[in-house]
């Protein structure tokens, strides 16, 4: 009776450890990238501002403003919003907007 009861512990414990591990390899996908713009702002207002309202954009999962540079950094799922949207969204708000890069920057997950 003891040992029924080892070996299927043993079975569940093995079990469930298989799905966690699966779960773990089909997280390792990511659908996050990473845009760089140069953004026309001039000063503190203008980058609060920009903080602000596009941290809220649907798909945007981090942002780093940088007023000497001139340049909003995004990081966004692919799934849910692009960069012409991101674009957009900036300049909405009043204010010029290149893409600093050409080539998208995939993000390390």
């Amino acid at each position: 009776m003891n040992m029924k009861i080892f070996v299927i512990s043993f079975i569940l414990m093995l079990s469930a450890g298989f799905t966690l591990n699966a779960q773990d390899k089909k997280g390792l996908k990511s659908d996050k990238e990473t845009v760089v713009f140069t953004v026309s702002m001039t000063c503190e207002n203008c980058q609060k501002r920009i903080e602000k309202n596009i941290a809220f954009e649907k798909g945007v999962t981090d942002m780093k403003v940088n007023l000497d540079d001139k340049t909003v950094t995004i990081e966004f799922k692919n799934s849910q919003t692009t960069v012409d949207k991101l674009k957009a969204a900036i300049e909405k708000l009043g204010y010029e907007v290149a893409v600093k890069t050409d080539k998208k920057i995939e993000a390390k997950k």
